[in-house]
């Protein structure tokens, strides 16, 4: 059965500075914000965990800082930045308070979402944040971000957060209903793409530039978006938000481009760690973390009875039986040097070894590819 908005069970929203902040102002749309926050609590009635990236930090920020009005500088977009996430995070924490929700600002690059000790990080926080109940607000974190931030790479940025956290639809909020066969602002024969399932040349061709004004994306970025989500089974929408509950509004068929997956999130996310990962070192497991992993169990360091090579948090390393059978692959959350000297030790004796907090698995299930799944 193809997924719905109804059906989806993790949602990421991206939305785009044109949408939540007036151009010759720099106002936060507080009005739209409200809608916004109406139909995520209507989503999480639902039973949906619902993640939000959001642009306009520097548009919000520029305006507060009485910055010119032309293009600014790599320091003066940062500079504005700063400013600008205290006034967005703000104004989404008010605006979903009405609705008794919790809201959690996250500052991200895209570099957090590639390197893999960062990625765990960033995931855990997130998939927490979900598991008490919180909406994750995400921005680019464009004070620090050097090369992104040239691009506007928001959509991407969503794209990469989706697959990272396993999300099963990523719905990109943007000032057009779709994908068009080609720039319906400049072609009045273009024809509407209601759904693609493979990002090819055709589909590229069809991409048009940015439009004029504070947005700094185009359809292009959402394309790449939309490969990015669809090789982690993750369904995406391009969506017109312009309009006041542009969530409602799709729920009531309202026109859009649906890109379907082949796969499903965790099922994609277990073919990228047992395919496309340098292998950096193995685990040797004992008869009981075995069973326990044929059960759906996580690694536990108690379950280890030997571990070779030099990795790092993240890495991925091969998960073998006493007799050097490897049973999959999966991403560790120790390095070599801290795994080693919980090896063989209980759970309840990790912070005492190595004097900080931190998790009890050394491989998470949701990490793991077993090669009988």
């Amino acid at each position: 059965m193809l997924l719905s908005l109804k059906t989806a069970k993790r949602i990421v929203i991206k939305i785009g500075s044109s949408l939540l902040v007036d151009a010759p102002s720099g106002a936060i749309k507080n009005k739209w914000l409200e809608a916004l926050a109406s139909d995520i609590a209507n989503l999480k009635s639902n039973g949906a965990d619902v993640i939000v990236v959001s642009s306009g930090s520097i548009a919000v920020g520029r305006s507060h800082l009485n910055l010119p009005a032309k293009i600014l500088k790599l320091e003066e977009k940062q500079a504005a930045a700063a400013t600008g996430q205290i006034k967005l995070a703000h104004a989404y924490q008010e605006a979903l308070a009405k609705y008794d929700i919790t809201v959690a600002q996250i500052l991200l690059t895209l570099s957090d979402t590639e390197q893999r000790d960062r990625h765990l990080n960033a995931r855990n926080t997130i998939l927490q944040l979900l598991k008490l109940n919180a909406v994750p607000v995400i921005n680019e974190n464009d004070t620090v971000a050097t090369q992104e931030i040239k691009y506007g790479d928001n959509d991407r940025l969503a794209a990469r957060v989706a697959t990272m956290i396993s999300a099963d639809l990523l719905i990109l909020l943007s000032d057009i209903d779709g994908l068009y066969s080609s720039d319906p602002r400049k072609d009045a024969n273009a024809k509407h793409i209601s759904e693609v399932t493979s990002i090819n040349d055709d589909i590229l061709a069809m991409a048009g530039d940015a439009p004029l004004g504070i947005s700094t994306g185009g359809m292009i970025t959402k394309l790449a978006a939309a490969k990015i989500a669809l090789s982690g089974g993750c369904n995406m929408i391009i969506a017109k938000g312009e309009d006041i509950h542009a969530i409602k509004n799709l729920m009531d068929g309202a026109k859009s481009t649906w890109f379907r997956p082949f796969d499903k999130p965790k099922l994609a996310r277990k073919r990228w760690i047992a395919g496309s990962l340098n292998i950096c070192g193995n685990l040797i497991l004992d008869a009981g973390a075995k069973f326990a992993l044929s059960k759906g169990k996580s690694l536990l360091a108690a379950g280890i009875v030997e571990i070779n090579g030099e990795f790092n948090r993240g890495d991925a390393v091969a998960i073998c039986d006493v007799d050097g059978k490897k049973l999959g692959i999966g991403l560790v959350a120790f390095d070599a040097n801290d795994a080693k000297s919980i090896l063989g030790k209980k759970s309840s004796e990790i912070r005492d070894i190595l004097g900080f907090d931190c998790r009890s698995e050394m491989v998470h299930r949701d990490d793991m590819a077993l090669d009988y799944e």
